[in-house]
């Protein structure tokens, strides 16, 4: 599993823009940027849409004053679901980012097997995140939802 200190693991992440699909490789997309990531187990579920992402669209603007380049949220999912996700949850402020495959989230070591409900899916964490190097990793205790929330977060910029 990934640990503070660590660099993020090579990867693609795909984002649909109104240019169209976007492969970022996370070297590229992370580089000298300070960036605040956060992995949901799915979009348009219950923890996620009512509290997850809301947090981070509400509080984007007192992040970003933190000197935060970027919000990322990232789930294993397509890139087309994080887009239309992102659209009914005004998340116009974040980039919303598709591990269809989920290499990513295995690179890390942060995935979970949820059996029926979706099979191989992210844990919910959020990371700070400083030229493609991990300062902060708060990845969240089964069924609990605090150390990744937006205004956890926050408090630690």
């Amino acid at each position: 599993m990934i640990q503070q200190g660590q660099t993020l693991p090579s990867a693609t992440l795909s984002e649909l823009t109104a240019d169209g699909m976007v492969n970022h490789q996370v070297s590229e997309l992370f580089a000298n940027k300070k960036v605040v990531l956060f992995a949901v187990p799915g979009a348009f579920t219950p923890t996620c849409s009512e509290a997850h992402l809301p947090g981070y669209v509400v509080l984007a603007d007192q992040i970003k004053a933190k000197g935060v380049d970027l919000i990322a949220c990232v789930s294993v999912n397509d890139a087309f679901v994080m887009q239309a996700w992102g659209e009914a949850q005004n998340a116009s402020e974040l980039t919303m980012l598709g591990d269809g495959d989920g290499s990513f989230t295995k690179e890390l070591g942060l995935e979970m097997d949820t059996g029926g409900f979706g099979g191989v899916r992210s844990q919910r964490y959020a990371m700070i995140v400083e030229n493609g190097v991990v300062t902060t990793l708060n990845i969240e205790e089964p069924k609990t939802f605090e150390a990744s929330k937006a205004e956890t977060i926050l408090s630690l910029l």
